[in-house]
């Protein structure tokens, strides 16, 4: 129903910045809340941020400040990452959240980018 397709990891050095993209595909139109976790080796995945329909946003306290989230376009979604540092090192994942005929809830995800951040 819908594709979600990340870019923009690779390797970067602390201090410096990456842009995350999450281009959207498919039925669009069902999707209302989307987001982005990561996933470092040995750890379990977890939200990074957030944002609604309505264009609130949400952060894990570990980012605030330094990431910013928005939806740049009706099915593009992206992740400013600045100021980053070791512990950024992680597998991101972009989220969204659909709803279909007003019924069935469903969370796609993407395949993941890989984030490193070298000393």
């Amino acid at each position: 129903q819908v594709q979600l397709v990340e870019s923009g990891g690779g390797l970067v050095q602390a201090g410096g910045s990456l842009r995350l993209s999450c281009a959207a595909s498919g039925r669009i139109a069902t999707i209302t809340a989307m987001g982005w976790y990561r996933q470092a080796p040995g750890k379990q995945r977890d939200l990074v941020a957030h944002i609604t329909e309505g264009g609130v946003t949400s952060y894990v306290y570990s980012v605030k400040g330094r990431f910013t989230i928005s939806r740049d376009t009706y099915n593009t979604l992206s992740l400013q990452m600045n100021s980053l540092n070791p512990e950024d090192t992680a597998i991101y994942y972009c989220t969204a959240n659909t709803l279909v005929g007003g019924l069935k809830y469903e969370t796609y995800w993407g395949q993941g980018t890989q984030v490193t951040v070298s000393s």
